[in-house]
């Protein structure tokens, strides 16, 4: 369980102002509601988690924040930027400069090898360098303990694997914060805790984090905000170890409990997860 600074609510006087701020979205495809009025906040060197059934708009929400989705109404900003105003590719792209988004496909590019996934974007988005771009891609490939494949391409490597060159790539932008949209949901079982070691180590070096996520263990260990989102409406928030312990709705308690029987009844089938082998990662997106 993280211990940080407490959660804190938006109605205090004194709160800060959060990095991420979502007011009353609402979000339809067609006659299809799946935002029905969220309210969110993310605080900068915070990990908030979003859990909930399928279906219940977790991805949609973080799909809004980096503008890939645009609401019907209600206001999105990120560090003062309106992201639901933004009007063009331009400005598009300004916002993913600085917002990370590991998906649940790697979407690497298959024709370039590991090292040229990492510095693309850096060299011709940002403008750097490329011996410089070159040096970091190194040193986030050893950080996440792929050193010794720079050189491969992603057909070459395993899904967890193409999973961490996901979130060094994401890293080689210098994000201000990361989006993680159910990244170990395609990954076998014994692949998933070398990925969840990479983000784990990047909240505890503080890098700000949102999680979409079904692995509950972990999300109650890493996070220090939690919302449980069912039909499109944030049915409950609060301190992780509030949620998750002492649940004060009882359809968070009902979910909770059967995700909790069943990741414990999986774990016990596989006992080659890897949970707990940290590593260290400093801060340092998304290729356009």
């Amino acid at each position: 369980m993280r211990s940080v600074e407490p959660f804190v609510s938006t109605a205090a006087n004194d709160a800060p102002r959060p990095l991420v701020s979502l007011r009353d979205v609402h979000l339809s495809f067609g006659a299809n509601p799946v935002l029905n009025g969220i309210d969110l906040d993310v605080f900068r060197g915070q990990a908030v988690s979003i859990i909930g059934p399928s279906g219940s708009g977790k991805s949609t929400i973080l799909r809004c924040i980096t503008g890939l989705l645009k609401p019907q109404s209600g206001t999105i900003e990120v560090d003062g930027t309106r992201v639901d105003r933004l009007a063009s590719e331009h400005d598009e792209i300004a916002l993913r400069k600085r917002v990370g988004f590991v998906f649940q496909q790697y979407n690497l590019f298959p024709h370039l090898s590991v090292l040229d996934n990492l510095v693309a974007a850096p060299v011709r988005i940002l403008g750097r360098d490329k011996k410089s771009a070159i040096r970091h891609a190194h040193e986030l490939l050893a950080r996440v303990r792929l050193a010794d494949k720079a050189h491969a391409y992603p057909g070459q490597l395993s899904g967890g694997q193409q999973q961490r060159v996901a979130i060094a790539r994401a890293l080689a932008m210098q994000p201000d914060l990361i989006l993680f949209d159910e990244v170990t949901s395609a990954l076998d079982p014994e692949m998933v805790g070398e990925v969840l070691n990479v983000i784990r180590d990047l909240v505890r070096d503080g890098m700000t984090c949102v999680l979409v996520t079904h692995e509950m263990r972990f999300a109650e260990e890493v996070s220090d905000a939690v919302f449980f989102t069912e039909a499109g409406v944030i049915v409950e928030h609060g301190p992780a170890a509030r949620v998750f312990r002492e649940p004060a709705s009882p359809r968070t308690q009902a979910f909770l409990a059967r995700s909790l029987a069943v990741g414990s009844d999986a774990r016990s089938r596989d006992s080659s997860v890897v949970v707990h082998a940290p590593i260290k990662l400093d801060l340092s997106k998304f290729a356009v």
